[in-house]
């Protein structure tokens, strides 16, 4: 199977922390796209605000991945939500929802201590099996 490695368009602080570090964006194996933990940061890795707006930015870059993967986030399997504070899991439910809810992904939530950046409240991961056949359904 072909092995196709997504880099991210670009890097926050001015650092290639993917060749520093050894890791893709997303990797595409056959159908299946595996997308790394996305922070909501932007371009420049400024972070977007608070847990809501974080959410938000971290599902937009999962979408871009996803873009570049050459599927999409219908084509979601499973998503990870990693975040500093449990308490804040009803936002990020609703808003995982807002995008998911038709979907319905297998999924987690869980808190972990902190992230590389400590602005960073949350990063979600996500697994993806293009299906344009419809091989998948029914």
């Amino acid at each position: 199977m072909v092995r196709q490695n997504i880099s991210s368009p670009f890097t926050p602080g001015g650092v290639d922390w993917e060749s520093v570090f050894g890791y893709s964006r997303a990797v595409r194996v056959g159908n299946h796209v595996m997308v790394t933990g996305m922070a909501g940061v932007d371009e420049q890795g400024n972070v977007a605000g608070d847990i809501a707006a974080q959410t938000r930015r971290s599902l937009e870059r999962v979408k871009e991945a996803l873009d570049l993967a050459g599927a999409s986030l219908e084509d979601v399997v499973r998503t990870r939500n990693l975040i500093v504070n449990i308490d804040d899991w009803e936002v990020v439910s609703r808003i995982h929802g807002e995008v998911f809810g038709a979907i319905r992904p297998a999924s987690i939530m869980c808190q972990v201590s902190r992230f590389i950046d400590p602005a960073w409240l949350i990063e979600i991961e996500v697994d993806a099996i293009i299906d344009r056949d419809g091989a998948l359904s029914g």
